[in-house]
Order: C-alpha cells, then structure tokens, then sequence
C-alpha cells in the first residue's frame, strides 16, 4: 500500500471552526459511530445562502440545455458536460465559505475506472465525486424518483449512463446495477456505489447492505476497488438549503486500490472497506475533537 497524499481543494477561504463543533465524541458506548449534532442556524448562514441558491439554480438550468446539445454528439460529450456541470456546483459552495479537503492516494489515477465504495451523506456526495473525478466519469446508482424534474441532475440520471432503481422492486434493481457494472468495464468509466443504501443524515456510519455492491463487483471483475470515505457533508443539508451553513469543512478520502485478485471474495472485500472507511471518520472526528478541545 503506498502512503496517502495529501491535497486540498479549497472551496472558499473561510474558516470551519462552526462545521467541526461539537463533533469530537466520535463514538457511542459501544464504539459506533454515532449521529453528530446538527448546529442551529445562524444570521450569516442567512446572509450567504441566497446567493448561492441562485448561482445553484442558475448553474442547473444552464446545463440542461447543454447536456441535451452535447448528447447529440455522444456518449462522451455529454460526460464532459456533465463533469463541468459538477465542478461548478462545487464552486457555487465558495459562496458559502465550503471548503473540500482531500487525501487522494497517488494510485488513484486520472482515466482510470474503478468502483468506488463510499459511505453516503448527502446528495451533495455525487457533485463532490464527480467534479473531483473529473476524467473517471463517476456512474451512479441512484432511485428512479430522481430521474424527473430535477433540472441537469435528472437529465443526467437518465441519459448519462447511471443505474435506476425501483426500490420496491429487488429483481429492477439487480438487472440495474448489474448492467451498470458491465458497461463501466466496457467503457472504461467508473461507478461509485453506496452500500448504506441509504443517506446518513447526520453523519453516524450504517451498516453495509451488500447485496447490489456484490452484483456490481460480480459484473465488472476488472475494476478494483477504491475504499471513499467522506465527512461532513451531511451539513449542508442539514436545513434542507434553508439555509446552508457557512464556512462548513467537507473531508474526503480516496484510499487505496483494491486489487480484484488481492481479495477475491466480494463479502470480504466490502467489510474490508467498511472497516477502512470508519477507521477514517473516527481518525478525523478524533482530530477535530483535539482541535477544539
């Protein structure tokens, strides 16, 4: 395993003191991770939210039309759009003083296709992903709810390649994410995939629900496994954008690639990474609680 480099995308130059307050108990009485409070909002939250709403909104409705235009041309095209889409949601975040700290491990590599298994805060973590993985061209599994009405964001989910799921219906589902794997490896794009199954909404760690991660690993036996852990992106969301809280710290952490013949059997490898990801979040909760202590 080589040694995890460092490198800080710095979305605002605010400071994140309020975002880390109060979540340095990492841990519960039995050595979970536990849900962390949500802080109340405050005027200068107020104060930078509106103009990031619109610069969000305006940000939507402009890559709608242009994802149509680029998916005449292709497949790719739209990708690229899609990429610049993210990377400028992103950006809109400096308006409310988000900054993104990132350790990407130097054998995370631009290009290359992986499927990445993360933990799952916020539906904030696809823009993250993808503006920060520009040229893999992160793959979704999402539901099928979000594929209407949402502008960019839908179009995307149903035209760029993603998985969508009927949650009600187990056999969708598999069929979904199973052709999903199968394309990323023929393609040679990337698929992120959330075995929580569901969004944390305040940061605690779920169990993994491994049956659509194994029907992933299963259809695209080529593609190692990058372990992703991210924290507190939950915070953005914890009003529901009403407002955003100001200068919030996001850390993200691309471990490692697994190799598919290091570890073999799927089950392993997803408690492996499990075990990887909280390792991470108790480590950087442990920091911020020294910080503030």
């Amino acid at each position: 395993m080589g040694d995890l480099g460092r490198d800080s995308d710095t979305l605002g130059a605010a400071a994140s003191n309020a975002s880390v307050a109060g979540s340095g108990e990492a841990e519960d009485r039995n050595g979970r991770l536990r849900a962390q409070p949500k802080a109340p909002a405050r005027l200068v939250d107020w104060i930078f939210t509106l103009p990031f709403l619109v610069a969000f909104g305006g940000l939507l409705a402009v890559f709608d039309p242009l994802q149509r235009i680029a998916r005449l041309f292709g497949q790719r095209p739209q990708e690229i759009v899609v990429g610049a889409l993210q990377w400028s949601l992103l950006q809109a975040f400096r308006l409310c003083g988000t900054r993104i700290v990132v350790e990407r491990s130097p054998h995370v590599k631009p290009g290359t296709p992986y499927v990445l298994v993360a933990n799952h805060q916020s539906m904030l973590d696809i823009p993250i992903f993808g503006g920060l993985l520009f040229t893999n061209y992160p793959k979704y599994v999402s539901k099928r709810e979000l594929s209407r009405w949402i502008p960019s964001i839908s179009y995307n989910l149903r035209r760029g390649g993603n998985a969508l799921i009927d949650r009600a219906d187990r056999a969708q589902a598999v069929d979904a994410i199973r052709e999903l794997g199968q394309t990323a490896q023929a393609r040679g794009v990337s698929v992120v995939i959330y075995p929580e199954g569901t969004r944390s909404r305040a940061g605690e760690l779920r169990p993994f629900k491994p049956a659509g991660a194994i029907t992933l690993l299963a259809a695209a036996p080529a593609l190692d496994v990058v372990p992703v852990a991210i924290d507190e992106s939950w915070r953005l969301l914890c009003h529901n954008l009403l407002p955003v809280p100001f200068g919030t710290r996001i850390r993200v952490r691309f471990g490692d690639p697994i190799a598919r013949d290091e570890e073999k059997d799927a089950g392993r490898m997803l408690e492996r990474v499990r075990t990887e990801i909280e390792d991470t979040l108790v480590r950087w909760r442990a920091e911020a609680g020294a910080a503030h202590g």
